[in-house]
């Protein structure tokens, strides 16, 4: 499988193209529609929440209700668009106009991809960067993800995500006793903590950041259940899982880090402590005692969940604005400021759960089938009774 994202922060919609989806599962927008809602909540977003209410619109690939193998088509209208069809209008426009409309930005924010892609592009206007490589684009990358969750989900593969960290505040107490019921905790929180009190000390540290005109980072954890042993490859290096959804973590904006299990505790600890021991009974089959490598063994699943944490750095629009240099006059300014959120931890732990969903639902294609969800199913199903008589 996979999917294209076209669109602009300010444009008139985003839209992503999703191929390769079996045909035969059970699709509607309001499976799309509850992901994007999740997207916009948290404690720390900015008032393009309140201007912006997310809603996907299926164009192609679905027909009553059950998807027909052929690609695919998802819109998610910007309602801010009307706000802006000059100054991010298609149709050329006059030399007089081009000052009034444009709103020229010649001043890289630090922390931006602003100056970076003006200089590979060749633009002097950085909104031309900075309407693409804004956070908005996320928006499809959920829905495309709510499309891989359904999937996996009819596989009896289930995928949940919560916050271990904001700002320096550490949840401590994050015990659960099944996915559903961290699905249940996280989403009361408006942090998506599990830990209520780590929760309210996060909601402080936001608040007392953005009175302050400044934005704090975090770290997310997605957890996935249900996957058989066995997905992915050690065969070759492109084909291990594990490195594909760390690429996908870091290819979400601001996004910095990624580990797996214990992850970095691994370089402190002796081997003896870090790997899982093997363990094995009639009703399940081969299990781990542990689960220090998150899910994974030479790049592929073992059968335990696959754990895997984010760690997002804080936004760099801020509202006390860092030095930066005007690409113009070179002079010395204070970064532009645009609408921003002081902490977008709690949403980027929604975006973690599409990117990781949909690595996961594209390798149980590549490896058990990929016209019809019937027969995937079967080979599924196979592959774990195998798993337990083997």
């Amino acid at each position: 499988m996979r999917y294209l994202t076209a669109g602009e922060s300010h444009g008139p919609q985003l839209t992503t193209i999703i191929e390769g989806v079996p045909a035969g599962l059970e699709l509607t927008t309001e499976d799309i529609n509850i992901e994007l809602a999740r997207r916009q909540k948290g404690h720390g977003r900015g008032r393009r929440m309140q201007i912006e209410k997310d809603q996907a619109q299926i164009v192609s690939g679905v027909r009553h209700g059950k998807t027909l193998g052929s690609p695919i088509a998802l819109v998610v209208e910007n309602n801010d668009w009307k706000h802006w069809t000059k100054i991010m209008g298609i149709e050329p426009i006059t030399d007089e106009e081009s000052e009034e409309i444009k709103r020229k930005i010649t001043r890289p924010r630090p922390g931006h991809a602003d100056l970076n892609g003006a200089l590979k592009y060749g633009h002097r206007d950085m909104r031309n960067v900075l309407e693409r490589s804004s956070a908005r684009e996320t928006t499809v990358r959920v829905a495309a993800g709510a499309v891989a969750k359904k999937f996996l989900a009819s596989l009896g593969i289930n995928v949940a995500g919560h916050v271990l960290e904001i700002g320096g505040v550490r949840a401590k107490n994050t015990t659960y006793s099944s996915i559903e019921e961290l699905k249940t905790k996280s989403e009361e929180s408006p942090v998506r903590c599990l830990d209520e009190e780590a929760g309210a000390q996060m909601m402080n540290a936001i608040d007392e950041a953005k009175k302050n005109g400044d934005s704090i980072g975090g770290i997310v954890e997605v957890i996935v259940e249900g996957v058989p042993a066995g997905v992915g490859s050690y065969v070759h290096y492109d084909r291990k899982l594990d490195s594909k959804i760390a690429a996908a973590m870091v290819s979400i904006n601001a996004f910095k880090g990624v580990e797996f299990g214990i992850g970095f505790d691994a370089a402190r600890i002796p081997g003896s402590q870090v790997h899982d021991e093997i363990i094995w009974d009639k009703e399940n089959g081969y299990q781990r005692r542990t689960n220090n490598l998150g899910g994974f063994e030479g790049g592929m699943t073992n059968g335990m969940p696959i754990v895997v944490r984010g760690v997002m750095k804080p936004i760099p629009t801020l509202y006390k604005p860092l030095k930066s240099v005007d690409i113009e006059t070179k002079e010395v300014f204070e970064a532009s400021i645009e609408r921003s959120d002081s902490c977008a931890v709690p949403a980027a732990s929604v975006v973690a759960e599409a990117v990781v969903a949909w690595e996961v639902a594209n390798a149980i294609v590549e490896q058990f089938g990929q016209d019809r969800i019937d027969l995937i199913q079967e080979n599924v199903t196979k592959m774990r009774e195998y798993s337990r008589e083997f």
